[in-house]
């Protein structure tokens, strides 16, 4: 199948001060590998380079603000690729860029996926998709305004054993459910060190579209710790929980979010580390906790608590419990917790790279479009908004939030 020459339609994209660039690309044969560029060197980055390359993608240019990033980069692609600090350059004099890779820092989401949609380019950008409500919507508006495929990087939408759980919600087997809860332990060590940098940074240009700050090393090495660079842990850990929850429950964003955190035992840092959410669904509660200072219940899982069932999301599968039958008071004598059924995770980590491969060549819309990842950030930005207002706050109808 051939692979669609890539253009921008309608007149302008509303955030690009610039007039589109449009690049003329040859077309390729079906046997021919798609390329790519990488923005955003980093650690996710290069995970994500080296799962599309897996999957017989070719990286024609890499660029990122630090040095040391991109030299590891380099390291990991083919002979022959170009390296770049500007990533406007690399857009405009590689030839020939089937997709973009965006794995940045959350603040140049919305940048860089203006620069590629003025490019005309098909991006997969990683989530959280944006740093504020207001701004989704922009990108949505963006996106909407052509015809380039745009994946979210949030890949649990794209794992076989989601999907099957899905089915089991669906089916009633859990009856109603009231409340959902999600939960993030990992422990974190972590001393934000104010040891010079090893390699050049380009800071000015790490900076971006964020307040003008002086270098400290804490404020790149741990830029999540920091509200001019990200939605803290809130909206990265939450975009992905959240998601599931709104995908599996058939639930847009919530009504109302209610939040509180704290910052443990790591200085300096503006962005909570442990902190718990309330979110009011029409149908639901959903309760959304992050610690990272323990470990027990390691990492990841989501609980939906159903009149005749419970069904436990994590890191190793599904696990459906029976519902005790039900009783006035205390629990039924005699019963224990029983396994209804186990559905193991496949471990398909390239799934969701697969599935955006597999749309920029038929053009079909992938398993995260743009406004799966604004409708699941959305709630996380609540509840950022609840901290720092230090009360409930309510979407409104028009999609507005007010404290």
């Amino acid at each position: 199948m051939e692979w669609r020459r890539r253009q921008l339609i309608g007149t302008a994209i509303r955030t690009v001060a610039a007039a589109p660039l449009i690049l003329p690309q040859s077309a390729k044969g079906a046997n021919d590998r798609p390329t790519y560029v990488l923005i955003g060197a980093g650690g996710r980055g290069r995970n994500l380079s080296r799962a599309f390359q897996k999957l017989g993608a070719v990286p024609l240019g890499l660029c990122d603000v630090y040095q040391p990033h991109l030299h590891t980069a380099v390291k990991e692609s083919p002979a022959g690729v170009k390296t770049f600090v500007d990533y406007h350059e690399m857009l405009a004099q590689l030839p020939g860029i089937d997709f973009v890779v965006s794995g940045t820092p959350d603040h140049h989401h919305q940048p860089t996926l203006a620069a590629s949609l003025a490019a005309g380019k098909d991006i997969y950008l990683e989530k959280p998709l944006s740093m504020s409500i207001a701004q989704s919507r922009q990108m949505v508006e963006m996106v909407r305004a052509t015809d380039r495929i745009v994946q979210i990087g949030m890949q649990r939408r794209s794992m076989d054993f989601i999907h099957k759980a899905k089915q089991v919600i669906d089916s009633g087997e859990l009856g109603r459910v009231h409340m959902v809860k999600a939960l993030w332990n990992w422990h974190f060590n972590m001393p934000l060190s104010t040891k010079p940098l090893e390699g050049a940074l380009d800071w000015e240009r790490f900076q971006g579209p964020a307040a003008r700050r002086e270098l400290t090393p804490p404020r790149f090495r741990w830029w999540r710790g920091f509200w001019d660079y990200s939605g803290g842990n809130m909206t990265d850990q939450g975009t992905h929980l959240m998601d599931v929850v709104q995908w599996m429950m058939g639930a847009q964003p919530p009504l109302t979010a209610y939040s509180h955190g704290a910052k443990v035992s790591i200085p300096g840092i503006e962005a909570p580390n442990i902190f718990d959410t309330i979110f009011e669904y029409p149908d639901f509660l959903a309760t959304w906790t992050l610690n990272y200072r323990t470990s027990y219940d390691y990492d990841w899982s989501i609980k939906f608590l159903g009149e005749e069932a419970t069904m436990v999301l994590d890191r190793l599968g599904a696990t459906i419990y029976a519902e005790p039958p039900a009783k006035e008071t205390g629990w039924p004598e005699g019963w224990d917790l029983k396994v209804v059924k186990r559905i193991k995770d496949d471990g398909n980590y390239e799934a969701h790279m697969a599935n955006f491969l597999d749309c920029i060549r038929s053009r079909q819309q992938p398993n995260c479009p743009i406004d799966k990842g604004a409708d699941a950030v959305c709630g996380p930005h609540m509840a950022n908004l609840s901290q720092r207002l230090e009360k409930k706050v309510r979407r409104l109808p028009n999609g507005d939030v007010e404290g």
